[in-house]
């Protein structure tokens, strides 16, 4: 009988993909996944680092999964991910009990770590760079269990070259290394085969994509010109893809944003009419403290020109409260940008100090606690009534949605989403197909969903996995 596993993600997208390919490793080294914990012999929590409570939650998931090995003989845990870059040794000393330590530039190792570990004892083996192997560089060129058949996640890019003053990416993930254009549109191609139609393309900053690589220029007669592959022609490119019918990307910069970008989301039809633009502050003080490259004014010029190419673009973004030495007067500026800004959704964060970074340092300069939670029920005053208004005005309108499956809240109902990344959930009177694709009326809103009617199936996946009617 095969040894089996689950993998628990933590963090963000790039966790999420790298937790795909871990299991497709363990999975082809002859492990059976399972969908209960007290069903596995491995638990492996893929870990983030980007704020504080990320550590907190590693280190009583650890605390407890003590209890969960010791109940059967043979029984491994792994630590994998950004966390794990970050603390190194920390984790082998706090719980020794974990078979394997992993970092973010040897997931094409998982299999091997765990065969070691279960003949030789525990491990820690973190790199302090990408291996420069077509397997081991980007995530993508792994085997992968994916959750769904109808969606999938690209990388183009890994690493990250800004200096952000709160993030501790850089550290964790490594400087930046694009993924050659052909070999983009390759996997992107493979997938669409296997009935993908939904891809989302990931890098820690999508729109610097392609500065660390060159192409042979395509005017005539220039072929010793040498020119780097833009972001916006991949996008377009993907776009194309046939069988492709929606394209994501996830998280550009604004100090790398370029026109040519709206123009290929406003030009090519299967690029989706949603854009994630990261504020953190609407203080010029702040941002240049934060070595963000941007203004606010120039933030907002931008967010205009995005607005203006693309129509009914949805927008959504990222703001940090009470970074070291924010003034009464900073964070007035951050409710008056995000104000402006007009928000479909904010991602709003308390400032985390993360060791390594230059904020965590500024000890002196910290936010008193109690003014960062005053300040931080402010904002939400600001950002959830626009959430909610751009959500009422879809009322009565015919969205296309992309169907995911039952409502993780409501099994009665199904969910999907609109192009616009905004989530839906309606009835059915008959089974539905996962990866089916329907016209649903909107009919009413709430601040972070839509409630609407079904009105026909447009498109049907090559995947048979229906969803049940239940009642209710």
């Amino acid at each position: 009988m095969s040894r089996s596993f689950i993998v628990r993600t933590f963090g963000c997208q790039m966790n999420d993909h790298d937790s795909e390919r871990i299991a497709g490793l363990l999975e082809a080294d002859g492990l059976t996944a399972v969908a209960d914990q007290d069903d596995a012999d491995i638990v492996v929590l893929n870990t983030c680092c980007i704020r504080e409570n990320a550590d907190n939650k590693l280190y009583g998931s650890l605390g407890w999964l003590r209890s969960w090995k010791n109940e059967r003989a043979g029984r491994q845990i792994v630590v994998s991910g950004c966390l794990a870059q970050k603390d190194r040794d920390i984790v082998a000393g706090k719980a020794p009990w974990v078979d394997v330590v992993m970092g973010t530039h040897n997931v094409h190792r998982a299999a091997e770590l765990v065969r070691h570990a279960e003949s030789c004892g525990p491990i820690t083996e973190i790199f302090d760079e990408a291996v420069i192997d077509d397997h081991a560089l980007f995530p993508s060129a792994l085997p992968a269990r994916r959750e769904t058949s109808y969606n999938a996640w690209v990388t183009i890019q890994i690493g990250c070259d800004n200096s952000c003053a709160f993030c501790i990416v850089p550290s964790v993930r490594g400087v930046e290394i694009s993924r050659p254009f052909d070999e983009v549109l390759t996997e992107v191609r493979s997938l669409a085969a296997t009935g993908v139609t939904e891809v989302t393309l990931l890098g820690q900053n999508v729109n610097s994509y392609g500065r660390d690589l060159q192409v042979a220029s395509r005017q005539a007669g220039s072929n010793d010109v040498r020119l780097r592959p833009l972001f916006s022609e991949l996008l377009s490119a993907v776009g194309q893809v046939p069988g492709i019918r929606r394209v994501r990307f996830v998280s550009p910069h604004p100090k790398d944003m370029r026109p040519e970008t709206f123009a290929a989301m406003a030009n090519t039809p299967a690029v989706c009419e949603h854009l994630h633009y990261p504020l953190q502050s609407g203080s010029d003080r702040v941002l240049a403290a934060m070595h963000r490259g941007y203004t606010a004014d120039r933030y907002l010029q931008r967010l205009g020109q995005a607005r203006a190419a693309v129509p009914d673009l949805a927008v959504s973004t990222d703001i940090i409260v009470g970074f070291p030495d924010e003034t009464d007067a900073d964070f007035e500026a951050t409710l008056e940008v995000a104000a402006e800004g007009d928000y479909d959704y904010a991602y709003t964060f308390v400032f985390s100090p993360r060791t390594g970074t230059e904020a965590a340092s500024m000890t002196d300069r910290f936010v008193e606690a109690a003014v960062v939670a005053e300040r931080f029920d402010r904002l939400r005053l600001v950002v959830e009534p626009c959430a909610l208004a751009k959500h009422l005005d879809r009322i009565g309108r015919v969205e296309e949605v992309l169907i995911e499956g039952p409502s993780k809240r409501d099994p009665a109902m199904i969910s999907g989403r609109t192009r616009q990344n905004k989530l839906v959930h309606f009835a059915a009177d008959e089974p539905l197909l996962t990866g089916s694709y329907g016209l649903v009326e909107v009919t009413s809103a709430a601040p972070h969903h839509l409630i609407g009617r079904l009105l026909e199936l447009t498109a049907a996946p090559t995947h048979k996995r229906r969803i049940p009617v239940l009642a209710g």
